[in-house]
Protein backbone atom coordinates (compact mmCIF):
# COMPACT_ATOMS: atom_id res chain seq x y z
CA UNK A 1 0.00 0.00 0.00
CA UNK A 2 1.32 3.53 -0.70
CA UNK A 3 2.06 6.17 1.75
CA UNK A 4 -1.26 7.81 0.61
CA UNK A 5 -3.84 8.06 3.31
CA UNK A 6 -6.16 5.81 3.37
CA UNK A 7 -9.50 7.08 1.90
CA UNK A 8 -12.61 7.49 3.51
CA UNK A 9 -14.33 4.19 2.47
CA UNK A 10 -11.98 2.45 4.07
CA UNK A 11 -10.94 4.57 6.94
CA UNK A 12 -15.00 3.56 7.56
CA UNK A 13 -13.70 0.23 7.57
CA UNK A 14 -10.26 -0.15 8.81
CA UNK A 15 -9.66 3.44 10.75
CA UNK A 16 -8.53 3.28 14.19
CA UNK A 17 -7.14 -0.80 13.66
CA UNK A 18 -3.90 -1.64 15.67
CA UNK A 19 -3.37 -5.09 13.57
CA UNK A 20 -1.38 -8.13 15.10
CA UNK A 21 -0.90 -11.28 14.03
CA UNK A 22 -3.86 -13.96 15.81
CA UNK A 23 -5.88 -10.88 15.90
CA UNK A 24 -10.24 -11.55 15.26
CA UNK A 25 -10.67 -9.86 12.19
CA UNK A 26 -13.76 -8.58 14.22
CA UNK A 27 -13.50 -6.61 16.87
CA UNK A 28 -14.63 -8.86 20.24
CA UNK A 29 -17.29 -7.55 22.58
CA UNK A 30 -15.46 -7.05 26.31
CA UNK A 31 -18.37 -6.34 28.16
CA UNK A 32 -16.85 -5.59 31.58
CA UNK A 33 -17.27 -3.29 33.90
CA UNK A 34 -13.79 -3.94 35.93
CA UNK A 35 -10.94 -4.35 34.35
CA UNK A 36 -7.54 -6.03 36.58
CA UNK A 37 -5.26 -2.59 37.33
CA UNK A 38 -1.24 -2.98 38.94
CA UNK A 39 -0.54 -2.87 42.52
CA UNK A 40 0.72 0.23 43.54
CA UNK A 41 0.12 2.39 40.77
CA UNK A 42 -3.04 4.42 39.15
CA UNK A 43 -1.29 4.07 35.24
CA UNK A 44 -3.83 2.26 32.91
CA UNK A 45 -6.87 2.03 35.41
CA UNK A 46 -9.79 1.41 32.74
CA UNK A 47 -13.07 1.68 33.54
CA UNK A 48 -15.97 2.13 31.32
CA UNK A 49 -17.33 5.44 32.76
CA UNK A 50 -13.67 6.96 32.21
CA UNK A 51 -14.41 6.16 28.41
CA UNK A 52 -11.07 4.64 28.02
CA UNK A 53 -12.49 0.60 27.66
CA UNK A 54 -11.49 -1.33 24.92
CA UNK A 55 -14.65 -1.26 22.29
CA UNK A 56 -14.69 2.64 22.84
CA UNK A 57 -10.89 3.60 22.41
CA UNK A 58 -11.10 1.35 19.12
CA UNK A 59 -14.16 3.09 17.64
CA UNK A 60 -13.09 6.86 19.10
CA UNK A 61 -10.23 5.80 16.81
CA UNK A 62 -11.57 5.54 13.91
CA UNK A 63 -14.27 8.52 14.66
CA UNK A 64 -11.39 10.61 14.65
CA UNK A 65 -9.95 9.41 11.56
CA UNK A 66 -12.80 9.26 9.52
CA UNK A 67 -13.06 13.22 10.18
CA UNK A 68 -9.35 14.26 10.22
CA UNK A 69 -8.97 14.95 13.60
CA UNK A 70 -6.18 14.22 16.64
CA UNK A 71 -9.08 12.93 19.11
CA UNK A 72 -12.67 11.77 19.48
CA UNK A 73 -14.60 11.15 22.18
CA UNK A 74 -17.83 8.37 22.41
CA UNK A 75 -20.58 9.89 24.43
CA UNK A 76 -23.91 8.15 25.65
CA UNK A 77 -26.04 10.15 23.53
CA UNK A 78 -25.94 12.76 20.93
CA UNK A 79 -27.43 15.58 23.81
CA UNK A 80 -25.17 13.86 26.06
CA UNK A 81 -22.17 14.82 23.41
CA UNK A 82 -23.70 18.38 22.89
CA UNK A 83 -23.90 19.48 26.97
CA UNK A 84 -20.28 17.78 27.68
CA UNK A 85 -18.74 19.58 23.95
CA UNK A 86 -19.77 22.90 25.41
CA UNK A 87 -19.05 22.37 28.79
CA UNK A 88 -15.92 22.04 27.85
CA UNK A 89 -15.56 25.07 26.48
CA UNK A 90 -17.75 27.51 28.31
CA UNK A 91 -17.44 29.17 31.62
CA UNK A 92 -19.28 30.89 34.07
CA UNK A 93 -19.69 34.70 32.65
CA UNK A 94 -18.81 33.31 29.18
CA UNK A 95 -21.31 34.04 26.30
CA UNK A 96 -22.53 31.91 23.27
CA UNK A 97 -23.18 32.58 19.85
CA UNK A 98 -25.05 30.19 17.98
CA UNK A 99 -27.10 29.53 14.92
CA UNK A 100 -31.01 29.48 15.59
CA UNK A 101 -31.36 26.81 12.93
CA UNK A 102 -30.94 24.10 15.70
CA UNK A 103 -32.24 21.18 17.30
CA UNK A 104 -35.09 21.70 19.78
CA UNK A 105 -33.16 19.69 22.16
CA UNK A 106 -30.33 21.97 21.94
CA UNK A 107 -31.78 24.89 21.97
CA UNK A 108 -33.68 23.94 25.05
CA UNK A 109 -30.30 23.02 26.52
CA UNK A 110 -28.96 26.76 25.49
CA UNK A 111 -32.20 28.82 26.89
CA UNK A 112 -33.11 26.65 30.06
CA UNK A 113 -29.98 25.13 30.82
CA UNK A 114 -27.07 27.04 30.39
CA UNK A 115 -28.45 30.75 32.08
CA UNK A 116 -28.59 28.89 35.47
CA UNK A 117 -25.25 28.19 34.71
CA UNK A 118 -24.09 31.75 34.32
CA UNK A 119 -23.09 31.68 30.69
CA UNK A 120 -25.25 33.79 27.99
CA UNK A 121 -26.29 32.82 24.73
CA UNK A 122 -27.58 34.22 22.09
CA UNK A 123 -29.26 33.13 18.74
CA UNK A 124 -28.57 34.70 15.59
CA UNK A 125 -29.59 34.46 11.99
CA UNK A 126 -26.95 31.99 10.26
CA UNK A 127 -26.49 33.49 7.25
CA UNK A 128 -23.71 35.95 6.99
CA UNK A 129 -21.03 36.93 9.22
CA UNK A 130 -22.66 40.20 9.64
CA UNK A 131 -25.24 39.32 12.06
CA UNK A 132 -22.68 36.90 13.97
CA UNK A 133 -19.98 39.86 14.12
CA UNK A 134 -22.93 42.47 15.83
CA UNK A 135 -23.85 40.03 18.16
CA UNK A 136 -19.93 39.52 19.51
CA UNK A 137 -18.99 40.68 23.09
CA UNK A 138 -16.15 40.59 25.24
CA UNK A 139 -17.17 37.68 26.78
CA UNK A 140 -17.74 35.88 24.20
CA UNK A 141 -15.95 32.42 23.92
CA UNK A 142 -17.58 30.35 21.00
CA UNK A 143 -19.52 29.89 17.97
CA UNK A 144 -22.02 26.92 17.42
CA UNK A 145 -23.95 26.23 14.48
CA UNK A 146 -25.38 22.77 12.69
CA UNK A 147 -24.96 22.23 9.01
CA UNK A 148 -27.18 20.76 7.34
CA UNK A 149 -29.59 22.12 9.93
CA UNK A 150 -32.33 20.17 11.63
CA UNK A 151 -35.23 19.98 10.16
CA UNK A 152 -35.05 22.81 7.76
CA UNK A 153 -31.83 20.98 5.97
CA UNK A 154 -29.63 24.48 5.40
CA UNK A 155 -26.21 24.45 4.96
CA UNK A 156 -24.50 27.20 6.79
CA UNK A 157 -21.48 28.95 4.29
CA UNK A 158 -18.62 28.07 6.68
CA UNK A 159 -15.85 30.52 5.18
CA UNK A 160 -17.38 33.65 6.53
CA UNK A 161 -18.18 31.78 10.16
CA UNK A 162 -14.46 30.48 9.91
CA UNK A 163 -12.69 34.12 9.27
CA UNK A 164 -14.55 35.41 12.05
CA UNK A 165 -13.79 33.07 14.34
CA UNK A 166 -10.49 32.44 13.98
CA UNK A 167 -10.25 36.88 13.85
CA UNK A 168 -12.01 37.23 17.40
CA UNK A 169 -9.70 34.07 18.95
CA UNK A 170 -13.30 32.13 19.42
CA UNK A 171 -14.09 28.32 19.15
CA UNK A 172 -16.08 27.35 16.28
CA UNK A 173 -18.39 23.86 16.72
CA UNK A 174 -20.19 22.93 14.15
CA UNK A 175 -22.93 19.62 14.86
CA UNK A 176 -23.03 17.60 11.71
CA UNK A 177 -25.22 14.98 12.49
CA UNK A 178 -27.18 15.18 9.42
CA UNK A 179 -24.27 14.93 6.36
CA UNK A 180 -21.95 12.22 8.24
CA UNK A 181 -18.32 12.52 7.59
CA UNK A 182 -19.13 10.94 4.22
CA UNK A 183 -20.76 14.60 2.83
CA UNK A 184 -18.82 17.14 5.14
CA UNK A 185 -16.30 17.53 7.14
CA UNK A 186 -16.16 20.64 9.28
CA UNK A 187 -12.77 20.21 10.49
CA UNK A 188 -11.48 20.65 6.50
CA UNK A 189 -13.29 24.09 6.77
CA UNK A 190 -12.05 25.67 9.60
CA UNK A 191 -13.88 24.71 12.74
CA UNK A 192 -12.32 23.88 16.10
CA UNK A 193 -14.93 21.07 17.21
CA UNK A 194 -17.33 18.96 15.56
CA UNK A 195 -20.56 17.04 17.00
CA UNK A 196 -22.08 14.35 15.99
CA UNK A 197 -25.28 12.57 17.59
CA UNK A 198 -23.68 8.73 16.73
CA UNK A 199 -27.40 7.68 17.08
CA UNK A 200 -27.73 8.56 13.77
CA UNK A 201 -25.94 7.91 10.34
CA UNK A 202 -22.54 7.02 12.30
CA UNK A 203 -24.59 4.13 13.43
CA UNK A 204 -26.98 3.59 10.75
CA UNK A 205 -29.30 1.31 11.86
CA UNK A 206 -31.49 2.38 14.80
CA UNK A 207 -30.42 0.76 17.72
CA UNK A 208 -27.26 2.44 18.83
CA UNK A 209 -28.00 5.74 21.32
CA UNK A 210 -24.24 7.73 21.13
CA UNK A 211 -22.51 10.97 20.67
CA UNK A 212 -19.47 11.90 19.42
CA UNK A 213 -17.03 15.15 20.35
CA UNK A 214 -13.80 15.29 17.66
CA UNK A 215 -11.39 17.89 18.10
CA UNK A 216 -7.60 18.22 19.42
CA UNK A 217 -6.09 15.73 21.89
CA UNK A 218 -6.26 18.51 24.66
CA UNK A 219 -9.61 19.36 24.36
CA UNK A 220 -11.18 15.96 24.08
CA UNK A 221 -9.71 15.09 27.11
CA UNK A 222 -11.30 18.27 29.00
CA UNK A 223 -14.44 16.73 27.17
CA UNK A 224 -13.71 13.30 28.65
CA UNK A 225 -13.62 15.08 32.22
CA UNK A 226 -16.83 16.24 32.08
CA UNK A 227 -18.37 13.11 30.81
CA UNK A 228 -16.83 11.29 33.70
CA UNK A 229 -18.35 13.66 36.13
CA UNK A 230 -22.03 13.92 34.60
CA UNK A 231 -22.33 10.27 33.75
CA UNK A 232 -22.36 10.10 29.97
CA UNK A 233 -19.98 7.31 28.89
CA UNK A 234 -21.46 4.92 26.67
CA UNK A 235 -22.05 1.40 27.39
CA UNK A 236 -19.03 -1.38 25.87
CA UNK A 237 -21.53 -2.90 23.66
CA UNK A 238 -22.82 0.20 22.38
CA UNK A 239 -19.42 1.30 21.36
CA UNK A 240 -19.22 -2.18 19.67
CA UNK A 241 -22.46 -1.78 17.67
CA UNK A 242 -21.31 1.56 16.71
CA UNK A 243 -17.93 0.35 15.53
CA UNK A 244 -19.92 -2.95 13.21
CA UNK A 245 -22.21 -0.02 12.00
CA UNK A 246 -19.11 2.28 10.60
CA UNK A 247 -17.79 -0.09 8.16
CA UNK A 248 -20.97 0.43 5.91
CA UNK A 249 -21.37 4.56 6.20
CA UNK A 250 -19.93 5.51 2.92
CA UNK A 251 -21.96 2.62 0.94
CA UNK A 252 -25.48 3.61 2.66
CA UNK A 253 -24.80 7.29 2.95
CA UNK A 254 -23.82 7.15 -0.87
CA UNK A 255 -27.22 5.36 -1.59
CA UNK A 256 -29.13 7.54 0.85
CA UNK A 257 -27.84 10.47 -1.06
CA UNK A 258 -28.85 9.26 -4.57
CA UNK A 259 -32.25 8.50 -2.77
CA UNK A 260 -33.27 11.63 -1.40
CA UNK A 261 -32.20 13.48 -4.62
CA UNK A 262 -34.62 11.42 -6.43
CA UNK A 263 -37.17 11.76 -4.10
CA UNK A 264 -36.53 15.71 -3.38
CA UNK A 265 -36.91 16.21 -7.45
CA UNK A 266 -40.68 13.80 -7.70
CA UNK A 267 -41.61 16.00 -4.66
CA UNK A 268 -40.90 18.94 -6.32
CA UNK A 269 -43.24 18.73 -9.26
CA UNK A 270 -46.24 17.82 -7.54
CA UNK A 271 -49.20 20.51 -7.11
CA UNK A 272 -49.90 19.03 -3.33
CA UNK A 273 -46.27 19.97 -2.03
CA UNK A 274 -45.97 23.51 -1.59
CA UNK A 275 -42.17 23.43 -0.41
CA UNK A 276 -39.05 20.69 -0.67
CA UNK A 277 -36.71 21.22 1.24
CA UNK A 278 -33.42 20.05 0.10
CA UNK A 279 -29.99 21.29 -1.05
CA UNK A 280 -29.47 18.99 -3.92
CA UNK A 281 -32.29 20.85 -5.29
CA UNK A 282 -30.85 24.12 -8.18
CA UNK A 283 -33.66 26.30 -6.16
CA UNK A 284 -32.79 25.69 -2.94
CA UNK A 285 -31.27 28.81 -1.32
CA UNK A 286 -28.23 27.05 -0.39
CA UNK A 287 -27.30 24.91 -3.83
CA UNK A 288 -24.57 26.71 -4.54
CA UNK A 289 -23.16 26.45 -0.94
CA UNK A 290 -23.63 23.22 -0.31
CA UNK A 291 -21.69 22.06 -4.08
CA UNK A 292 -19.06 23.57 -2.77
CA UNK A 293 -18.62 22.66 0.72
CA UNK A 294 -19.93 19.06 0.71
CA UNK A 295 -18.79 16.23 -1.10
CA UNK A 296 -22.71 15.30 -1.24
CA UNK A 297 -26.44 16.36 -0.40
CA UNK A 298 -27.32 14.10 1.97
CA UNK A 299 -30.14 11.57 2.74
CA UNK A 300 -32.15 14.22 4.54
CA UNK A 301 -34.91 16.33 2.86
CA UNK A 302 -38.04 18.11 4.20
CA UNK A 303 -41.60 19.15 2.49
CA UNK A 304 -44.25 21.08 3.32
CA UNK A 305 -48.00 20.17 2.07
CA UNK A 306 -50.15 22.75 0.93
CA UNK A 307 -52.83 21.11 3.15
CA UNK A 308 -51.30 21.74 6.43
CA UNK A 309 -51.27 19.51 9.31
CA UNK A 310 -54.36 17.62 8.16
CA UNK A 311 -52.99 16.95 4.85
CA UNK A 312 -49.82 15.36 7.05
CA UNK A 313 -51.47 13.61 9.69
CA UNK A 314 -53.98 11.78 6.41
CA UNK A 315 -50.58 11.44 4.44
CA UNK A 316 -48.44 9.65 7.31
CA UNK A 317 -51.61 7.72 8.14
CA UNK A 318 -51.63 5.96 4.45
CA UNK A 319 -48.00 4.98 4.39
CA UNK A 320 -47.55 1.62 4.22
CA UNK A 321 -43.70 1.50 4.18
CA UNK A 322 -42.20 4.38 5.12
CA UNK A 323 -43.10 4.36 9.08
CA UNK A 324 -43.64 7.67 11.78
CA UNK A 325 -40.47 7.62 14.04
CA UNK A 326 -39.01 10.74 15.66
CA UNK A 327 -35.01 9.59 14.73
CA UNK A 328 -32.93 9.99 11.42
CA UNK A 329 -29.96 8.67 9.60
CA UNK A 330 -30.63 4.68 9.43
CA UNK A 331 -30.98 2.34 6.51
CA UNK A 332 -35.06 2.52 7.36
CA UNK A 333 -36.94 5.36 5.63
CA UNK A 334 -38.97 7.06 8.67
CA UNK A 335 -40.68 10.64 8.26
CA UNK A 336 -41.79 12.90 11.80
CA UNK A 337 -43.54 15.72 11.96
CA UNK A 338 -40.81 18.30 14.09
CA UNK A 339 -44.40 19.74 15.36
CA UNK A 340 -44.84 17.16 17.65
CA UNK A 341 -41.24 16.11 18.13
CA UNK A 342 -38.30 17.99 18.25
CA UNK A 343 -40.06 21.63 18.28
CA UNK A 344 -42.89 20.61 19.94
CA UNK A 345 -42.02 23.30 22.94
CA UNK A 346 -42.20 26.15 20.69
CA UNK A 347 -45.64 27.79 19.95
CA UNK A 348 -47.71 27.54 15.84
CA UNK A 349 -45.81 31.24 15.27
CA UNK A 350 -42.19 30.45 16.69
CA UNK A 351 -42.27 27.14 14.59
CA UNK A 352 -43.38 29.17 11.43
CA UNK A 353 -41.05 31.86 12.61
CA UNK A 354 -38.33 29.72 12.17
CA UNK A 355 -39.41 28.19 9.00
CA UNK A 356 -41.30 25.04 10.22
CA UNK A 357 -44.93 25.97 9.43
CA UNK A 358 -48.28 22.95 10.18
CA UNK A 359 -48.06 20.66 7.79
CA UNK A 360 -44.05 20.54 7.36
CA UNK A 361 -42.51 16.53 7.30
CA UNK A 362 -39.18 15.92 7.65
CA UNK A 363 -38.29 12.63 5.84
CA UNK A 364 -34.60 10.49 6.57
CA UNK A 365 -34.22 8.78 3.63
CA UNK A 366 -33.24 5.40 3.61
CA UNK A 367 -31.25 2.51 1.48
CA UNK A 368 -34.42 0.69 0.16
CA UNK A 369 -35.36 0.86 -3.74
CA UNK A 370 -36.45 4.31 -4.21
CA UNK A 371 -39.28 3.00 -6.43
CA UNK A 372 -40.96 1.44 -3.79
CA UNK A 373 -40.42 4.70 -1.72
CA UNK A 374 -42.02 6.70 -4.35
CA UNK A 375 -44.76 4.81 -4.64
CA UNK A 376 -45.77 4.67 -1.27
CA UNK A 377 -45.65 8.98 -1.38
CA UNK A 378 -47.57 8.83 -4.01
CA UNK A 379 -50.35 6.80 -2.90
CA UNK A 380 -50.54 8.18 0.13
CA UNK A 381 -50.56 12.07 -1.45
CA UNK A 382 -53.08 10.49 -3.58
Amino acid sequence: MSDRPPRLATLAVHGGRVPATGDPVVAPLVQSVNFVEPVGSAEGLRYPRYGNVPNAEQVQRRLAALEGAEAALVLGSGMGALACGMLALLRPGDHLLASEWIYGGARRLFAEEFPPLGIDVTLVDPTGSREWRRHLRRETRAMFLESPSNPACRVIDMGPLRRLASGQGLALVVDATFASPVNFRPLEHGADVVIHSATKYLNGHNDVLGGVVAGTASYVEEVRQKMMVWGQAPDPFACWLLERGLKTLDVRVERQNRNAMAIATWLAARADVATVHFAGLPAHPDHQVAKTQMAGFGGMLAFELAGGAAAAERLLKRFRLIRNAPSLGGVDTIVSEPRLTSHAHMTPAERAAAGIPDGFIRMSVGIEAVEDLIEDLEAGLR
